[in-house]
């Protein structure tokens, strides 16, 4: 079930990365970082999907992703172009720190050496794609403060994770 979830949280990624590319085609540098991006989330996508084949399984069906839709509720939907990219860019942000500690923990807990070392590995990555989010987020802010923002995502999506529990997924 987790492997599932799993795979499709990186289609997921790779698919916020697309759509951050259509809506900012005139920012070059956020559409070459976005591109390579996609790229790296679709490999851990087919790396997952190599696994549970491999273990004689087969990629079960999408699931909706309750954390991620409370957070998206979150998002600026209004505004200016810099509101909406900024907050798109925090909610992307947010949810690379948490598959991060997700990753961290699954890497250091689970009882299959193949999984911990691919795990640890995604940890690295998705500390690497939250940092990369913050940046451009700082970047293109503006007059926004960005550091403010995040902080009342950080506040937001405390009260979001007291509705969830153990579950067979990436983010709940």
């Amino acid at each position: 079930e987790i492997l599932t979830d799993h795979a499709f949280c990186e289609q997921k990624a790779a698919s916020n990365a697309i759509t951050l590319i259509v809506q900012n085609p005139n920012l070059g540098d956020l559409v070459q970082e976005m591109a390579k991006l996609v790229q790296e989330e679709m490999d851990h996508f087919k790396r997952v999907h190599d696994i549970i084949l491999e273990r004689g399984f087969t990629l079960g069906r999408e699931r909706k992703d309750d954390y991620v839709n409370e957070l998206r509720k979150f998002v600026i939907v209004g505004g200016s172009r810099a509101d909406q990219l900024v907050d798109r860019l925090l909610f992307s942000a947010m949810i690379e720190a948490r598959s991060c500690e997700r990753f961290k923990v699954l890497s250091e807990n689970i009882n299959d050496e193949q999984l911990s070392s691919f795990y640890h590995e995604l940890m690295i990555s998705e500390a690497t794609h939250y940092a990369m989010f913050i940046r451009l987020a700082k970047k293109y802010a503006g007059e926004i403060d960005v550091d403010k923002r995040w902080k009342q995502y950080l506040d937001y999506e405390s009260q979001v994770v007291q509705n969830y529990g153990k579950s067979e997924t990436i983010h709940g």
